[in-house]
């Protein structure tokens, strides 16, 4: 029986320790700082830091990836994010980042496109993308 209640304990602490890996095109010079990230992601900026447009990609919200990028770099919840944007849509005054399935897809569109900037688990970064930082 002790066995059995410590295996979800294993898991809850790995998933704990992964880290998120913000990520964007090779060819992007932009250094971001966790506060561009955040106001790219709560829609308060639509540019990277050297003017060029930015387009953030987010994981759909069951992901444990995005539920960690949510608390650690935009410090809501997901249902608080879901209220956020809830709001900006419904007043006119923003559009959420364009959600994707998992890691690879964020890393294929990032891959092909210097626009975008998306956020992935670290362990799946491939070197078609570059990291800009990690939470």
């Amino acid at each position: 029986m002790n066995k059995l209640l410590f295996l979800p304990a294993l898991f809850l602490s790995i998933n704990v320790v992964a880290e998120v890996a913000v990520i964007v095109h090779p060819a992007n010079a932009s250094a971001l700082t966790p506060d561009e990230i955040t106001k790219l992601y709560l829609g308060r900026s639509k540019s990277f830091p050297d003017g060029s447009a930015a387009i953030p990609l987010a994981q759909v919200e069951s992901t444990a990836v995005t539920n960690q990028f949510n608390e650690k770099v935009l410090n809501k919840t997901g249902s608080q994010m879901k209220a956020y944007w809830s709001k900006l849509v419904f007043t006119g005054k923003g559009t959420p980042p364009k959600e994707v399935a998992s890691d690879k897809d964020v890393i294929d569109l990032v891959s092909q496109n210097p626009s975008t900037i998306g956020y992935v688990d670290k362990s799946a970064v491939t070197p078609s993308v570059k990291v800009v930082t990690t939470f």
